[in-house]
């Protein structure tokens, strides 16, 4: 049997005896099927596979089969929580598979996969969650429903998050769009110097804690803009705005051992921690603490 690619297509001649067509299989439930005629194309009396339709048919299969890996973390006691292996369609190995059955009697065909290690496993947890490098405190006022709502869910979207050497951390990459579908609400927010309403309106605190946590840690600020006028939660000068749809708060490990980020809520305070490995060099930097009084304009205005 002779395999010839022309065009971007693959040329095959058909024996007498084949089958005609191919269940795929995935821990032995059946996922998809496919016939000659489904991939395939007369070329020359010739039957050739279409490598569109083939494309589109693994990807379909890749989908199906596409299990995310999922990282390490810690739970509210600081028990480290076993991340898991994910899996993807093995192209390569399916791709030989396949080509049997163009030529063969073969009429089944189990998944191929291949392993996706989590980036995180709890051995680094377990190493970096040792040594605390810098932290940070702010404080809201907790009968503001909407924007304490919106405030947990940011500090809980980059809680346990692991930054290696060298990564940069973008905080609207990491807590992703503020939408209502996510449950983001209503609440105040500063647009061109004046306050109006916004969803996800409160995160900033959160984004401005963040930044006062990793410059006391030491770490490199890569990118922060202040409001156009002065919020209650930080001191002057340290805040750290942010926006879907425009500025962005990110910092880069410059340190030779990945970091984490501890973020809690603790009724009316954010506190975000850093921690690192014992083998870490690193140098703190001293930074104005936020005032633990609520002001008035946080309880009007906030």
């Amino acid at each position: 049997m002779r395999l010839t690619w022309i065009a971007g297509l693959l040329l095959f001649v058909q024996p007498v005896n084949i089958s005609e067509s191919l269940l795929v299989t995935h821990q032995g439930q059946t996922i998809a099927s496919v016939n000659h005629a489904d991939i395939t194309m007369p070329y020359l009396d010739v039957p050739m596979v279409d490598v569109d339709k083939y494309n589109q048919f693994v990807e379909k299969i890749d989908r199906q089969v596409y299990q995310k890996p999922v990282n390490a973390t810690m739970d509210k006691q600081g028990n480290i929580l076993p991340g898991r292996v994910g899996y993807k369609l093995y192209h390569q190995a399916f791709k030989e598979q396949f080509h049997s059955f163009l030529y063969s009697s073969r009429s089944k065909l189990e998944v191929p996969l291949l392993a996706i290690h989590p980036k995180v496993d709890s051995e680094i947890l377990a190493e970096i969650r040792e040594k605390k490098i810098g932290e940070y405190r702010t404080y809201f006022n907790v009968n503001n429903k909407n924007r304490s709502n919106n405030i947990s869910l940011a500090t809980e979207a980059i809680n346990n998050y692991v930054v290696f050497p060298g990564e940069v951390f973008s905080f609207n990459q990491v807590v992703g769009k503020r939408s209502v579908e996510k449950g983001y609400l209503l609440a105040r927010v500063i647009v061109k110097g004046e306050f109006t309403e916004g969803i996800g309106g409160g995160i900033c605190q959160v984004s401005s804690t963040l930044f006062n946590a990793i410059d006391n840690a030491g770490l490199q600020t890569v990118q922060r803009y202040s409001h156009t006028r002065s919020v209650p939660y930080v001191p002057s000068g340290r805040d750290a705005t942010v926006s879907w749809y425009g500025p962005d708060f990110s910092f880069k490990n410059k340190y030779n051992q990945p970091i984490l980020i501890r973020a809690t809520i603790q009724g009316g305070m954010v506190s975000i921690m850093v921690y690192s490995s014992d083998m870490i060099n690193y140098k703190i930097r001293k930074i104005p603490d936020a005032s633990k009084q609520i002001s008035k304009e946080q309880i009007i205005r906030s």
